[in-house]
């Protein structure tokens, strides 16, 4: 874990590997979008403006997502760290649902193709994803499960996946901690009086030189997790690249099919990844079509469905304005 890259001098403040991450992806993002409106004949202005209301956009719906998906942890702190988004904790898939509808509704206002902007848009967005998941590597956040495979990987001492593990989870139906770490590795608060509940890790420093072994390199160290982030990160850019060329090739005069396309397999994407990750809670509302799953995988499926549902309304458009120009050329 990296969160912090360096300090600036003299103002002390501290440059964040994921703010940083996000800006590159940001103009990756743009400059392809930019190359790909020109080949499209459309002003790559447009697609600039309407890039940066998504990015502004899908952050804001990104931590919504999240403060409202783990609103138990916010409430009993202060009411600030909702927009602590340095520290990560952002639903990506919140973020792109919000930025999508901003972006439609700027393409309206603006009297643009909107199928075309969103056919852009959507190979941009997933390119700035890959770069935003290798920036909740280095946070920690959207930790996976524990694994032994070869390619696990060890986040440190007190990280969030280390507190996910040394605790149980009951949003994801896990009433015994994965690492049962002693009683003294723990801070307690004095919740009534007499009660004593465990509450945090103690901060590295405040263990014995015993007790830092135990958890750097002993018995009690964080368990390997699956690198979710990093192949979230790689799934992205591959899509990325798929879309690109079938936009190039197929599609660029489709307008409409490369977005549903994104939605169709970013969302079968999203589901399956799911279960390698450990940080959602499960869902069991009337609203999700897999009970038991989390909101991300569910929002997936919406996410495919309605991509499905674009797809055959746009193949199913082209096929009559095809009938009704055989009709026309034959009067």
């Amino acid at each position: 874990m990296y969160p912090e890259l360096f300090e600036l001098p003299f103002i002390h403040i501290t440059v964040k590997t994921y703010g940083l991450i996000m800006i590159v992806g940001f103009l990756a993002a743009v400059f392809l979008m930019r190359k790909l409106a020109v080949k499209a004949k459309e002003n790559p202005n447009h697609v600039a403006n309407a890039a940066l209301y998504a990015l502004v956009v899908g952050v804001v719906g990104a931590r919504f997502f999240y403060v409202l998906h783990h609103y138990s942890d916010f409430r009993a702190g202060p009411w600030w760290e909702i927009f602590a988004t340095w520290r990560g904790g952002l639903e990506l898939v919140g973020g792109i649902v919000l930025s999508i509808i901003v972006t439609i509704l700027y393409l309206l206002k603006q009297k643009l193709s909107v199928r075309t902007y969103l056919d852009l848009l959507a190979i941009g967005l997933i390119l700035g994803l890959a770069f935003g998941r290798i920036g909740c590597f280095f946070s920690g956040c959207c930790w996976g499960k524990p694994t032994d495979a070869a390619w696990g990987i060890r986040f440190p001492y007190a990280s969030d996946s280390h507190r996910s593990q040394v605790n149980p989870d009951i949003t994801r139906d896990r009433t015994k901690p994965y690492l049962v770490l002693p009683e003294d590795y723990f801070m307690y608060i004095d919740k009534s009086g007499t009660e004593k509940v465990p509450n945090f890790l103690k901060p590295f420093e405040f263990l014995t030189q015993q007790q830092q072994y135990e958890v750097t390199k002993g018995k009690y160290r964080p368990l390997a997790v699956h690198p979710t982030q990093l192949l979230s990160s790689l799934c992205a850019f591959v899509l990325c690249a798929v879309l690109c060329i079938s936009w190039l090739k197929f599609l660029r005069n489709r307008p409409g099919r490369t977005f549903f396309l994104m939605l169709i397999l970013y969302g079968v994407i999203r589901f399956f990844i799911e279960f390698l990750r450990d940080d959602n809670p499960l869902e069991l509302g009337w609203w999700a079509l897999y009970k038991g799953g989390t909101l991300s995988q569910n929002i997936g499926l919406y996410l495919s469905v309605f991509g499905l549902l674009g797809w055959f309304f746009l193949t199913k458009k082209a096929g009559q304005e095809n009938t009704e120009e055989l009709n026309s050329n034959k009067k």
